[in-house]
C-alpha cells in the first residue's frame, strides 16, 4: 500500500507521489514548527553570548533545515513549505555564522594571551588553563572560515546577513557554501590583494589562440608570473612583457621584462602590436583597457574579463571601451575556468564562481573598434573542447568570422587549411598504436584525452585499429589489443627505439 502511486492535479499542475510520502508531508511541517523554536532558542542563546550552545544548536538547525527543504522540494510539497524551511535555513545560517565570528575573535584574543594550545610552542600557562580549539567546538578550517567571515563584517558591516538574504530573494538555497562564495572575494583587503595579480589558467589562453590569430610578435603588459607568455611562446609567439611589478620573469630568448605603470605608458614602436593579456580587475581594468586602445592601438586586443565587464555606465572609461569602441566577439566560457587566487594565496583552493570570457578589439582602418553600431558577436565556447586544438599561426591576424559549430568533430572556424581525418589518422598511427601498451581497456574518450586528438580522429583510428584487427571490444564495450595488435606494439616500438638511438639519444634515455 505504501508504494502505491499517486496523482494530485491541481488547475493545471499535476503531481506523483507514493501513500508513503503524502503520509510524511504533516512530519515535514510539524518539524518545521520544531525548527522554529530551536532557531528562537538558539538566538536568545547569541545574544546571551553563549556562543558554544548557539553554534551547536544553530548548526543543527541548518542541517535539519536544509534536508526539510531537500525533501519538501523532491516531493514537490509546495512552493510556500520549501520557502519555510530555507526561512530557517536562512535564519540558523546568521546565528551560525555570527556565533562562529565571536567565537574566532575569543580565540585570536586567547592566542595573543598564549592561552590556545599549539604544538611545539612553550607554554605560558597551566594545561588546565589551556584553550583547545576542539572544546569550542571548531576545526582549524571552520576558525579559517569564521576569521574571513569576520573580516567581511568588519570591511562591510551587514554583509552575512545580505548575502544570505539575496540567495532567498533570487530563490536560491541559504547554503553556507553560497555565503562563502559570496564573501569570498571580498574578505581580502586591498593590502592583501596587492597588485591584482590573479594568475591565468593555460586553459583560456590555449582556447583563445585556437579561435583567434594575432600578431607575430604580441605585447602582454601584466605579465605577472608569465603564465600567458608561456602560452603564447608555445604557439610560436614572441612578446614583449612588461608588470608593475619586478618579478624578474623573462622571455624564451632571455629578454627580461620591463618594469612599470602602464598607465604611464607610451607605445613607442610598439604601437599597434597585438596584445593578449589579464589586466587587474576592478576599476584598473576600465582605466588599463581604454589607455591600451586610446594610446597604444592594437590592431587587436584579447583580455581575459569578468563578464559583468559588459555592464555599468558610471565610469567614463567604461563607455570608451564598450560603447564607443566595443569589442568585435566576446568568447564567453560556458564552462568555470579553474580558480584564479590571487598571488600568495595560502587559503583553501576553491572552485570558480566568476564567469568569464575573452574579449576582442579590432581596429579598423579609421582608428576606431568595433562595429560602429555598437554591437558586438556573443559567442559560447566550452573551453574543455580546445586543449588539444591546434593555435591558429601567429602573424595571420586580421578579422575572424565568428565560430560557427559545424558538427560535434568540427567545432570551430578557422581559415587555415585543416589536414584530412584519414591523413591525420596516417600520421598518428604509430603514436596512438604505443600508447596503448599499457594494456589497459579503453574508450573513445579516454582515447581522445590520452593520445590527444579531436574526437573524429580517435574514432577513425579506432575503427582503423579495430578493421585491422589490432583490438577487439570486451562485453563492457571497453577495447583492448589483440595477440596481433601486441605483436604490433611490440614492432613499432622497437622501430622507434632504433630512430632515438640513431638520432643519438643514450640507450638507458632510450629504454627508460
Amino acid at each position: 500500500m505504501q508504494d502505491v502511486r499517486v496523482t494530485i492535479s491541481a488547475g493545471v499542475e499535476t503531481v506523483e507521489t507514493t501513500v508513503a510520502e503524502l503520509e510524511r508531508v504533516p512530519a515535514v511541517i510539524r518539524d518545521q514548527s520544531d525548527l522554529a523554536a530551536t532557531v528562537d532558542r538558539a538566538r536568545c542563546l547569541l545574544n546571551d553570548g553563549d556562543y558554544q550552545t548557539a553554534l551547536m544548536l544553530s548548526s543543527g538547525t541548518y542541517d535539519q533545515a536544509k534536508a526539510a527543504a531537500s525533501y519538501a522540494s523532491r516531493i514537490r510539497a509546495g512552493e510556500a513549505l520549501i520557502g519555510k524551511a530555507r526561512r530557517l535555513q536562512a535564519d540558523a545560517l546568521l546565528i551560525e555564522s555570527h556565533a562562529k565570528i565571536a567565537l574566532a575573535d575569543q580565540v585570536d584574543e586567547a592566542q595573543a594571551a598564549g592561552m590556545v594550545a599549539a604544538p611545539g610552542r612553550p607554554k605560558k600557562v597551566s594545561d588546565e588553563n589551556l584553550l583547545y580549539l576542539d572544546d569550542i567546538g571548531l576545526s582549524k578550517k571552520q576558525l579559517h572560515d569564521a576569521r574571513q567571515l569576520r573580516d567581511a563584517e568588519a570591511s562591510e558591516p551587514g554583509i552575512v546577513e545580505r548575502a544570505i538574504e539575496a540567495r532567498i530573494e533570487a530563490g536560491l538555497e541559504p547554503s553556507r557554501r553560497g555565503l562563502g562564495h559570496a564573501i569570498g572575494t571580498r574578505s581580502a583587503s586591498n593590502a592583501e590583494k596587492g597588485d591584482q595579480l590573479y594568475e591565468t589558467p593555460a586553459e583560456a589562453t590555449r582556447t583563445v589562440l585556437a579561435l583567434e590569430s594575432f600578431s607575430a610578435t604580441v605585447k602582454e603588459p601584466f605579465v605577472g608570473r608569465g603564465a600567458i607568455l608561456r602560452v603564447l611562446e608555445a604557439a610560436g609567439y614572441d612578446a614583449v612583457i612588461s608588470d608593475l611589478v619586478d618579478r624578474n620573469i623573462a622571455t624564451q630568448y632571455g629578454e627580461l621584462q620591463q618594469v612599470g605603470d602602464f598607465l604611464l605608458s607610451e607605445p613607442g614602436e610598439t604601437e599597434g602590436m597585438d596584445i593578449v593579456t589579464n589586466p587587474p580587475y576592478g576599476d584598473l581594468a576600465n582605466d588599463c583597457l581604454a589607455h591600451a586602445l586610446r594610446v597604444h592601438k592594437p590592431g587587436k586586443m584579447a583580455a581575459l574579463l569578468n563578464l559583468n565587464f559588459m555592464c555599468g555606465f558610471d565610469d567614463p572609461d567604461r563607455r570608451y571601451v564598450m560603447d564607443e569602441h566595443p569589442p568585435s566577439r566576446v568568447y564567453v566560457f560556458t564552462r568555470r575556468l579553474p580558480m584564479m587566487h590571487r598571488d600568495g594565496w595560502e587559503g583553501n583552493i576553491a572552485s570558480s564562481q566568476m564567469n568569464t570570457g575573452f574579449f576582442i578589439w579590432e581596429r579598423n582602418e579609421d582608428g576606431s573598434y568595433g562595429s560602429g553600431d555598437g554591437t558586438w558577436t556573443t559567442i559560447r565556447v566550452d573551453w574543455e573542447k580546445y586543449q588539444a586544438a591546434d593555435s591558429l599561426p601567429p602573424g595571420e591576424g586580421g578579422h575572424r568570422s565568428p565560430m560557427v559549430f559545424i558538427d560535434a568533430d568540427q567545432d570551430f572556424t578557422r581559415t587555415t587549411p585543416r589536414k584530412t581525418v584519414d591523413e591525420r589518422v596516417e600520421e598518428e598511427f604509430s603514436r596512438a598504436l604505443l600508447w596503448m601498451k599499457a594494456l589497459e581497456p579503453f574508450d573513445v574518450t579516454s582515447f581522445r584525452k590520452g593520445v590527444g586528438l579531436r574526437n573524429s580522429v580517435a574514432e577513425a583510428l579506432i575503427g582503423a585499429f579495430a578493421a585491422e584487427g589490432l583490438i577487439e571490444a570486451s562485453a563492457d564495450g571497453l577495447y583492448l589489443p589483440t595477440g596481433k595488435g601486441l605483436n604490433m606494439i611490440a614492432t613499432v616500438g622497437a622501430v622507434e627505439m632504433t630512430k632515438q638511438i640513431r638520432a643519438g639519444k643514450p640507450l638507458e634515455e632510450v629504454l627508460a
